[in-house]
């Protein structure tokens, strides 16, 4: 019996780890355009990566145009962010809502950002099918980043600006 209940407790502690935890504020700041600040409603700050994506560098084409698009989807507004993790940055990595919006999906629908295909195992499958369903109706729009004719993905481009 009591191993019975050791192991109950046990697996629920694991599943309970497995399941996103969330936080709700205000988003106070956009450096880029997948990066937020959110104060929440103990005035603490916590800087977001938006899960799933990759916006250009602020120096790379487009990369204030997607900067000035999340700002425009999110700041001063409320959101909810799901998160499992912290980045190797120390910030929160989170698939971000406003209004039940996905704001990270929204970014790819504008051609603001690349879906993050070398971290999509942190994403729930249905996610990462949506998300890369949106790249490809953005690129088959040609809107945003989708617009030059050979868009240099981030990570390619902090590569070759080490």
């Amino acid at each position: 019996m009591l191993i019975n209940n050791l192991l109950a407790t046990i697996l629920l502690l694991i599943s309970c780890s497995l399941h996103a935890a969330t936080l709700q504020g205000k988003v106070v700041g956009v450096p880029d355009g997948d990066t937020i600040t959110v104060l929440d409603d103990n005035k603490t700050k916590h800087k977001i990566r938006l899960q799933g994506i990759d916006a250009p560098e602020k120096a790379q084409a487009f990369g204030q145009k997607s900067k000035q698009s999340l700002h425009q989807l999110v700041h001063s507004k409320q959101v909810t962010v799901e998160y499992q993790k912290k980045d190797k940055y120390g910030r929160t990595l989170g698939k971000v809502l406003h209004n039940g919006t996905d704001v990270c999906l929204e970014q790819i629908k504008l051609g603001m950002a690349w879906h993050y295909k070398q971290y999509k195992s942190d994403q729930p499958k249905e996610d990462r099918e949506t998300y890369a369903q949106a790249e490809i109706a953005a690129r088959t729009k040609t809107i945003g980043i989708w617009k030059d004719k050979n868009p240099i993905p981030p990570w390619e481009f902090r590569k070759q600006n080490k």
